[in-house]
């Protein structure tokens, strides 16, 4: 037998089904070894009976001759990394090794069966899976997301949170440290700490708005991702109720994961493929699989009837907060066609996530359902950012082959350049970390969702209540319980007590002849809440009573943040919060809603003044 220098991979080079797993092997391994159809070089190796070479692949290394399932976990240990543990398996694990041979075997004795198989689930391309489109796309959308979460909150921020807003951030923040002292700072990571004026954080909106533009741009996008998610944190520890969205955290967790992935150079150019960790794409691929799973999970879980009888979305066009006028025709459809639509749904979010980690045909059909079920939301819905997020996420869900088909010549032609340097050893360790802090996470959050007792050891359990402040990690499920009526609330000022006076807002319904309308990306977060309010009592929302507080104030950022004021010289005497109950009109019908009234919200309520 002959001495060679680098091991020797002999493979059948006329069976297809070899041919595409030694080219798939030889990507990832390069030339560390040679690669070698046997029907060319097997007169080089006489010492290996030619039946042998047909049946399986052999690798010869100095001093050593393999076959069969060891001989493929010997070769991808060349490839290094998580690639190494099979042969460990192999040589370690009792059983691993006979069941392993075993599945060779039939692999091999059935080539047409299985190379039928690697198509429907690889298709045709021989290549290795690479991403640099999805992530070009991803960073980018990420950056514009950050762009309208920015300047949405920034054009509420003082009404919202500023010294005469609804919830003032320096009351906040005052009356934390004063309960928890120092505690507060790592309780409450907020730059806001260092200013609560709404100027302060207006500049912060306006410094994330800045930021989000470079990284559009491609200008320092790794710092400016981390930057901005700080920044976001830190709006959203001093938003309070008003910042609290599961899309909120959502974008926070996912910004924390795009900063390790994208380039940390000064530009990042169309052409030029970025480092990119491995473990980013598994740590964004984990988190669409938990945002979907647990979306689908939290309704079963909920024991809703509507929702075990499929019948939620009878009820959810016309209940949810901000609904579109797509969302009442959506309302008008039959009732068969609404339960269709939550068996789908079902099948969407329980089902299909699994398909994501499968090879790359039934991961791309995951992407194309999620895109519609996001699509089919944005539609009938406004819910900000959220379902721009939540495609963003889909992406890599799509590898530059598939996209490339879409795309003229001219914008992918670049693509083919060389496999990109290594993202680095503090980039890629701090992945891991990430990695191994979103799997102790996840894990309880899961078992929480699944009523499944999990004990972490004490250490970790504190470690993990330590970092919970930095959102890094969340639990997601939207609509665990449906809502099966619409309560609005309406405030109405008066100077007598006897002519009332309609405020209105700005999206939300109040006028049952005005049309539904689309807002999104932006997100009226006023008009968010008075939906949540409406499902519980006045006094369980203190929020509440400080916003009809501003209002007898009269208050000018908080009064800003609505469509009309019957007061706008002098605030009111009186104020006071009737609740009706809104529905979508028939199709036959004139108007949008029928309103009708249903009581007070809270008593009224007046400043006590000495000239009245």
């Amino acid at each position: 037998m002959n001495v060679r220098r680098r091991p020797a991979l002999l493979y059948d080079g006329e069976c297809g089904f070899c041919r595409f797993w030694v080219l798939r092997w030889r990507q990832a391994i390069g030339d560390k070894v040679d690669w070698l159809p046997y029907q060319e070089a097997a007169q080089r190796f006489p010492d290996i009976p030619a039946d042998q070479l047909s049946r399986s692949v052999h690798l010869v290394e100095p001093g050593r001759v393999s076959r069969g399932a060891e001989a493929v976990f010997r070769l991808l240990a060349y490839a290094g990394g998580v690639q190494g543990y099979w042969l460990k398996a192999y040589r370690s694990v009792p059983g691993f090794a006979p069941t392993s041979e075993w599945v060779y075997r039939r692999v091999a004795e059935n080539r047409p069966l299985f190379s039928s198989l690697t198509f429907w689930l690889w298709g045709r391309q021989l290549e290795r899976s690479t991403y640099h489109f999805p992530q070009w796309l991803f960073l980018r959308l990420l950056a514009l997301i950050f762009l309208c979460a920015f300047l949405s909150f920034g054009l509420q921020a003082d009404g919202l949170t500023g010294p005469d807003g609804i919830l003032p951030a320096g009351d906040y923040l005052r009356s934390a440290h004063a309960q928890l002292g120092a505690g507060s700072y790592l309780r409450l990571p907020t730059i806001a700490w260092l200013g609560s004026s709404a100027r302060f954080l207006e500049s912060l909106c306006a410094a994330g708005a800045l930021l989000s533009l470079l990284a559009l741009f491609g200008f320092l996008m790794g710092p400016c991702l981390a930057a901005s998610w700080g920044l976001y944190l830190s709006l959203v520890v001093a938003g309070q109720e008003f910042m609290s969205f599961q899309w909120d955290m959502l974008l926070l967790e996912t910004s924390f994961i795009a900063a390790l992935i994208a380039p940390w150079r000064l530009r990042a150019r169309w052409n030029a493929q970025s480092p990119f960790p491995g473990i980013g794409l598994w740590l964004l691929r984990w988190l669409l699989f938990r945002l979907m799973f647990q979306s689908g999970v939290v309704k079963l879980a909920s024991g809703d009837p509507s929702w075990s009888g499929l019948t939620a979305l009878s009820f959810h066009y016309e209940t949810q907060p901000l609904p579109t006028w797509i969302g009442y025709w959506a309302h008008q459809l039959p009732a068969r066609f609404h339960q269709l639509s939550a068996g789908g749904l079902f099948l969407i979010e329980l089902a299909v996530p699994f398909l994501i980690f499968l090879p790359r045909k039934p991961r791309a059909l995951a992407g194309l359902l999620f895109l519609a079920l996001q699509a089919g939301i944005a539609l009938t819905g406004n819910y900000c950012y959220f379902n721009w997020l939540a495609a963003s996420l889909c992406l890599f869900l799509f590898d530059d082959a598939m996209i490339r088909r879409l795309l003229p010549d001219r914008l992918t032609r670049d693509w083919q350049s060389p496999p990109p340097r290594s993202a680095g050893r503090i980039r890629s360790l701090s992945a891991s970390c990430l990695a191994a802090l979103v799997a102790l996470f996840s894990a309880f959050h899961l078992s929480l969702l699944l009523r499944l007792p999990l004990s972490l050891p004490q250490p970790i359990g504190k470690a993990l209540r330590l970092i919970e402040p930095l959102r890094l990690v969340n639990s997601y499920g939207l609509f665990a319980v449906m809502t099966t009526s619409r309560p609005e609330i309406m405030i109405e000022g008066s100077d007598d007590g006897k002519t009332w006076l309609r405020y209105e807002f700005k999206w939300k319904p109040g006028d049952p002849g005005k049309r539904p309308s689309f807002v999104a990306p932006h997100q009226p977060r006023l008009d968010w809440q008075m939906w949540f309010a409406a499902l519980s009592r006045c006094q369980d929302n203190p929020w509440f009573v400080n916003f009809l507080f501003r209002l007898l104030q009269g208050s000018k950022p908080v009064r800003n943040l609505l469509s009309t004021d019957p007061f706008p010289n002098r605030p009111p005497r009186y104020l006071r919060a009737t609740l009706h109950d809104y529905r979508f009109t028939s199709w036959k019908e004139p108007g949008w809603w029928r309103a009708k009234p249903l009581g007070l919200y809270c008593p009224i309520v007046s400043l006590r003044r000495e000239n009245p």
